[in-house]
C-alpha cells in the first residue's frame, strides 16, 4: 500500500509540474566561499521558487531516551493544509539541536545552513520503496549535526541505509567555515530495504574558500574525482549500477551530472539561463556566455569583487534588466514594465516546448534567504540568516539568528488557500500582487519601503551581537539566545504589522488608475499611459477612422 501511495503522489507531482509551468523545480541558489566573500564570512541562499511551506517553526532539540523513534513523513515540505502521511521510524541519537523548519528546513543552532534546489534527473534510478525524501534528510541532518561535513555524512548515511524515494535534488551545506555542495538520487528500481545495495547515490563537493557556486535546477556538481577525498565524498559503491546499466565504464570520467541528470528539466534555457545571469552579476569581467541545457559552466568561480549579502539581495531581485532578456521591457511586460509572466493555458504551436525567460525573481517564490556565518562568533551569534516570505523583489529581509529560540505566530501559522491577516506570508503575497496594477510606480514605492526597515537591521545588529556575546562568554548561553530571540521577534512583528499598513496604504494610494495623495488635500493624479503605448494599440483609431469616412474635420 505504502508504494501504491508513493506511485500515485509521484504522478500528481508530476502533474502538478506540468499545470504550473514547472514552478515545482524552481529554486535559485548561491553559495560564497569565506575568502570570496566581503566580511570573511560563508555566504549561502536559496529562493524556494513554487507552492510550498511558508510556516517558520522551531523545533526544539534535546536529550532522547534509550529506544525512541524518530517518524518519517512523506513529503512534509508542501501542503499547509494537509497533514503528511506518516511512512516510517527511524532510531533517534541521544541528543539533538534546535533548528527551523519550513518548506526545506535550513538552519540549526549550531550555524549549519541549508539551501536547495531540485533537478529530478532520471526516473531510471528512483528508488520507490525509500522512506527518505530531501526534507527529511534535512531535518534529520540539521537535528544531528553541528558542522557542514558531518551533516552530508549523516544525511548520505540515512539515504543509503533506508532509501532515498525522492527525485534528484541538490543541497548547499555550509557552517562558517566551508560549503559542500551535495547532490543525490535514489539507488535504482530495484532497491529494497533487505537488497544490501545502497538506497541511494550522491555525491559532495567542497567549495573553494576563494570561490562562488551558483545553481539551479540542474545537476551541478560534474565529475567526481575519486582520488580527492578532501573535497568529495560519495555513497558506496557509487559506480556499481551506472557500469551495470551501460551508462559508464571504468577508465572513464564519472560525470555525475550527466549520468544521472542527463536531460534537465524545463525548457533549452530554465535553468542554465539564471546560472548565465548570476555568474555575470558576480564575475562580469568573465563574460560567460550563454548556453542550452546540454553544456556546463564552471563548477565554481572568483568573483570579481568580494560578496556581500546585499550583492545577494540584489541578485534574487533581478528580473534580466539591462540585457535582452529583460522581463521589464517588450510587449509581454504591458505599459508599466511588469516582468510578472504567469503561467498555463495554451501556447503558440511553433512554440509549444518553449516557456517564458526563467527569471531569478520570482512571483510564485514561497520565501528566500541569504545566511552569513561568520568565524568569528558562536554558531549561535555567528549564523544570522536574513528571511524574506514571498517573492525576493518585493520581501523585507528579517535578520533570525541560529540561536532563536521562538518566532511570532504570524510568520509560523496560516495557509496557502486562505487569505488570513493573521499571517505574514499574505501580507508579503498581497503586496507582490497589488503591484501587478502598475509595477513602475507601485515597485519603487515597495523598494524604498524596504530599505526603510533593511537599513535599520543592518545598522543595529551588531549591537545586539555584542550583547548577546557577553553574556556567552560569562556561561549564560540561555541569556544570550534570549536577547537574540527578543531582537530577532520585536523586528519580526514590526515588519508584519507594517507591511499591513504599508498594504492598505497601496490600496489606497493606487486605485482606479489613480495615484492618490498622502495628505488631505493632496488630491490625485491619473498617469495613464505612455504615449508609445498608446501609439502601438492604436489609440483614438477608431474615432479618426469614423471622423475621415464623415468627412468630419
Amino acid at each position: 500500500m505504502k508504494l501504491v501511495k508513493k506511485l500515485v503522489s509521484a504522478i500528481l507531482a508530476a502533474a502538478l509540474v506540468v499545470s504550473l509551468g514547472g514552478s515545482a523545480l524552481a529554486c535559485t541558489t548561491v553559495a560564497v566561499g569565506k575568502d570570496a566573500s566581503a566580511d570573511g564570512s560563508v555566504l549561502v541562499s536559496h529562493t524556494c521558487d513554487g507552492w510550498y511551506d511558508h510556516r517558520l517553526r522551531v523545533v526544539q532539540g534535546g536529550s532522547h531516551a534509550d529506544g525512541e523513534m524518530v517518524d518519517i513523513y512523506n513529503d512534509p515540505c508542501i501542503d499547509t493544509k494537509v497533514a503528511p502521511e506518516l511512512v516510517g521510524q527511524i532510531p533517534q541519537v541521544p541528543e539533538t539541536y534546535t533548528y527551523f523548519s519550513i518548506a526545506y528546513p535550513f538552519m540549526n543552532e549550531k550555524g549549519v545552513v541549508i539551501g536547495e534546489f531540485t533537478w529530478t534527473g532520471t526516473e531510471d534510478i528512483v528508488s520507490p520503496n525509500g522512506m527518505m525524501v530531501i526534507a527529511n534528510l534535512e531535518q534529520i541532518g540539521l537535528a544531528r549535526a553541528d558542522t557542514a561535513r558531518e551533516c552530508v555524512q549523516i544525511m548520505g548515511q540515512i539515504a543509503e541505509q533506508y532509501g532515498y524515494c525522492d527525485g534528484g535534488e541538490c543541497l548547499l551545506v555550509a557552517d562558517n567555515s566551508e560549503v559542500w555542495i551535495f547532490e543525490i538520487c535514489g539507488g535504482g528500481p530495484q532497491w529494497t530495504a533487505d537488497s544490501g545495495a545502497p538506497g541511494a547515490h550522491w555525491v559532495a563537493r567542497r567549495l573553494g574558500d576563494d570561490q562562488v557556486f551558483v545553481g539551479a535546477n540542474r545537476s551541478r556538481v560534474g565529475v567526481i574525482d575519486f582520488d580527492d577525498t578532501e573535497n568529495f565524498m560519495w555513497s558506496t559503491d557509487i559506480t556499481v549500477l551506472p557500469e551495470a546499466l551501460g551508462w559508464w565504464k571504468q577508465g572513464e570520467p564519472f560525470n555525475y551530472s550527466r549520468l544521472f541528470d542527463p536531460e534537465p528539466f524545463g525548457y533549452e534555457f530554465y535553468a542554465s539561463r539564471r546560472e548565465w545571469r548570476m555568474l555575470n552579476l558576480l564575475a562580469p569581467s568573465q563574460n560567460f556566455p550563454v548556453v542550452g541545457s546540454q553544456e556546463y559552466y564552471d563548477f565554481s568561480v572568483t568573483p570579481d569583487e568580494p560578496v556581500s549579502v546585499q550583492n545577494i539581495m540584489d541578485i534574487f531581485s533581478d528580473h534580466f534588466e539591462g540585457t535582452k532578456y529583460d522581463m521589464t521591457q517588450g510587449l509581454a511586460a504591458g505599459p508599466f514594465h511588469n516582468p510578472t509572466r504567469w503561467q498555463g493555458g495554451d501556447k503558440p504551436e511553433a512554440a509549444a516546448d518553449e516557456d517564458w525567460e526563467r527569471q531569478i525573481a520570482q512571483f510564485r517564490c514561497t520565501y528566500s534567504f541569504v545566511a552569513e556565518l561568520r568565524p568569528d562568533l558562536p554558531g549561535e551569534i555567528g549564523s544570522l540568516m536574513w528571511f524574506g516570505e514571498d517573492s525576493p523583489d518585493t520581501t523585507v529581509y528579517v535578520p533570525v539568528y541560529a540561536g532563536t529560540t521562538e518566532v511570532p505566530e504570524a510568520w509560523s501559522t496560516g495557509d496557502r488557500y486562505h487569505f488570513d491577516q493573521s499571517c505574514a506570508w499574505w501580507a508579503f503575497n498581497f503586496v507582490n500582487n497589488w503591484a501587478n496594477l502598475r509595477w513602475d510606480a507601485i515597485y519603487a514605492d515597495i523598494r524604498a519601503e524596504r530599505a526603510k526597515y533593511e537599513d535599520a537591521f543592518f545598522a543595529s545588529h551588531a549591537e545586539v551581537e555584542a550583547k548577546a556575546l557577553a553574556l556567552y562568554n560569562a556561561g549564560d548561553i540561555d541569556g544570550a539566545k534570549a536577547v537574540l530571540t527578543g531582537y530577532v521577534n520585536d523586528n519580526m512583528n514590526q515588519v508584519y504589522e507594517g507591511r499591513w499598513d504599508f498594504a492598505w496604504t497601496l490600496v489606497g494610494r493606487y486605485q482606479d488608475g489613480m495615484v492618490v495623495g498622502d495628505e488631505l488635500g493632496d488630491g490625485y493624479e491619473t498617469p495613464g499611459y505612455p504615449v508609445d503605448r498608446l501609439e502601438a494599440v492604436g489609440y483614438g483609431q477608431t474615432s479618426l477612422d469614423d471622423k475621415a469616412e464623415l468627412g468630419i474635420q
